[in-house]
């Protein structure tokens, strides 16, 4: 399947529909769009921390939400309205401070759900961190 939207469309979209996401400074950026997926880099910043100088997970649970909802957007067009029912996460290993890429594929795209996979990983590494499966709810066409 191929993607429908632009990475800057996405982005522009995201930065409309979503400011919230940037509200404390641009920390997400896609770094590669591809048929079925996408790459999205994670730079954390303090604030993503806990105790033990580790990323949280809720700062990985967000990243895998918004980098999963953009390969959506990508394949399916700007649909505000799809929402996410049920997000899995399995943390893995203990993420440093430092980049985490999230790779995404489109295991399904139907016309009432979609499903994705995420894969987080520490930027230049190979073993991941964080996997994630992420289903979206997409409205009826005409809503």
């Amino acid at each position: 399947m191929q993607p429908i939207m632009t990475v800057r469309e996405i982005e522009d979209f995201l930065d409309r529909e979503f400011p919230q996401i940037h509200a404390d400074g641009r920390v997400l950026s896609i770094t590669e769009l591809r048929p079925g997926g996408l790459t999205m880099r994670f730079d954390p910043q303090q604030r993503h921390l806990r105790p033990g100088a580790t990323i949280s997970g809720p700062s990985m649970v967000m990243v895998a939400d918004v980098a999963a909802y953009a390969a959506l957007l990508a394949h399916l067009g700007p649909v505000a309205l799809a929402v996410t029912t049920s997000l899995n996460v399995n943390f893995l290993r203990k993420p440093e401070m430092q980049p985490i890429v999230c790779d995404c594929r489109i295991l399904k795209l139907g016309k009432r759900l979609a499903v994705i996979d995420a894969i987080l990983r520490q930027d230049g590494l190979q073993d991941a961190v964080a996997q994630a499966t992420v289903t979206y709810s997409i409205p009826p066409v005409g809503r």
